[in-house]
């Protein structure tokens, strides 16, 4: 399940770029899922583990990777820890909730992401309530980050 928490928290990876250039591991790129984030987000195509092709950049290393994929790669290859998931933008969205039903992540934000107008089951870690639309995470979160800049 997806666990959200609002505002600070200990233990957060906060810079997940650096993380990332630190931690991954060439074979992440064999992983489909993977290679689907890479495609959907940076529109990217992996050759190999040590290379990613974009139309904008041309051949680019792992490291040059968007930040928001980044972080959804050690969401899923790393689901232990808690990453700042406000290095994503929303159209990271559907993947953290795609990772969220196949383990149990928690992440941190900052700002009110757009989950989009699906059903889905977000827990909100700051008040332990379950959300399953954006009309009612709209509410929770709002009351959290209001908390949260005080």
């Amino acid at each position: 399940m997806l666990t959200i928490h609002y505002g600070d928290m200990d233990g957060v990876v906060y810079n997940t770029s650096v993380y990332f250039n630190n931690v991954y591991s060439p074979e992440w790129f064999e992983d489909p899922f993977a290679q689907k984030v890479i495609k959907a987000v940076d529109r990217g195509v992996v050759l190999g583990p040590n290379a990613i092709e974009t139309k904008i950049l041309g051949v680019i290393p792992p490291e040059k990777l968007s930040s928001g994929t980044k972080t959804l790669l050690l969401m899923h290859f790393m689901p232990e820890r808690v990453y700042n998931a406000s290095n994503c933008g929303d159209n990271c969205a559907r993947w953290i909730l795609a990772i969220g039903k196949a383990q149990d992540i928690t992440i941190n934000l900052y700002h009110l992401m757009n989950f989009g107008n699906r059903r889905f089951t977000i827990h909100v870690a700051n008040t332990s309530e379950t959300v399953h639309t954006m009309d009612e995470l709209v509410l929770v979160a709002g009351k959290c980050l209001r908390e949260a800049a005080q």
